[in-house]
């Protein structure tokens, strides 16, 4: 059975607290949009304000308006943007989940690189947003803060400039105040709560393994059984500790590897997937200092395998 989640468009970051550069006009009479902008907007042509409209560059009281046809009433503020808005966006690997200047947060699909270290060209979360940044200017560029597998899905986040990638890298331990996942694992672990600590290493294969203090990094990670089967078990994990491949190496040395998961020691493929999903991502801000909160749902998928097997 094939995970059949779906991504909607995305058309672009609303700021709530700032607006771009431009010409404001406040209404004196009521109005549809469009006869007002032209009345005040008479040095371009008909085809050129109705482009305005098109490409997001019409504000109405602090919000983008593509409609035409929407009544402005006395004391409403339009705002006639010099910055042409963001590109609809429409992707069946990744959905934007929220973006701004700073950072674009995005809900990844498995199967999807998160960003690739081969000269060949594949298809990448980095890769997708790159093209997408660059259409609302040629100069922009994605930085990458952090990486999901290519079998796990869910929320990851990527720079839009060098400085907040390098403020975010330094303090990471201290900005990334939470990063949970879900997972369907082989078995029923036991405690149903507790805390893993396992020391990390990778071999000449590319495969992390436990080892001793001497030869590894510490990995620590909190997992709790949300629900339980006969066979395999609906796990949330928090990481306390964000080393490669954490969660997949510590379950296997536990004896209760993640689903689809062959190289870490699985012995059933149920979704044909890895079944380790990134539901949850709160940090800190780096430029405003806000605590940001994100959270996706448990993928239909993982709780149809406990469920269908009570």
């Amino acid at each position: 059975m094939k995970s059949n989640r779906t991504f909607r468009p995305h058309r672009g970051a609303q700021p709530d607290d700032r607006q771009p550069r431009g010409q404001r006009v406040t209404v004196r009479e009521a109005s549809p949009l469009l006869p007002f902008l032209f009345a005040h907007l008479t040095d371009r042509s008909r085809s050129a304000v109705k482009s305005l409209l098109r490409h997001g560059q019409i504000w109405v009281n602090g919000r983008v308006t593509t409609h035409f046809d929407m009544p402005l009433r006395p004391g409403d503020t339009v705002l006639i943007s010099h910055e042409r808005g963001r590109p609809a966006f429409n992707s069946p690997y990744l959905r934007i989940v929220w973006e701004d200047e700073s950072l674009i947060v995005i809900d990844k699909r498995d199967g999807l690189l998160s960003v690739s270290d081969s000269v060949a060209q594949e298809r990448t979360a980095w890769a997708i947003l790159s093209a997408y940044v660059r259409e609302q200017d040629p100069r922009n560029r994605i930085f990458v803060l952090h990486r999901l597998d290519r079998g796990t899905s869910g929320l990851m986040m990527f720079a839009r400039n060098k400085g907040v990638q390098e403020k975010m890298r330094e303090g990471w331990a201290d900005i990334v105040t939470r990063r949970s996942y879900v997972a369907v694992v082989e078995g029923v672990p036991e405690p149903a709560e507790d805390t893993l600590r396992n020391f990390l290493a990778e071999n000449s294969r590319m495969k992390v393994y436990c080892t001793d203090a001497l030869h590894g990094k510490e990995a620590v990670t909190h997992y709790r059984v949300l629900k339980a089967a006969s066979d395999c078990s609906l796990v949330e994990f928090t990481l306390e500790t964000g080393r490669k491949n954490q969660i997949r190496a510590q379950m296997e040395a536990f004896g209760h590897p993640i689903a689809g998961d062959p190289k870490y020691g699985a012995q059933t493929d149920p979704a044909e997937r890895l079944m380790l999903h990134a539901c949850r991502l709160w940090f800190i801000h780096p430029e405003t200092g806000r605590e940001m909160r994100f959270d996706t749902p448990i993928p239909a998928v993982f709780s149809a395998q406990v469920r269908d097997r009570e």
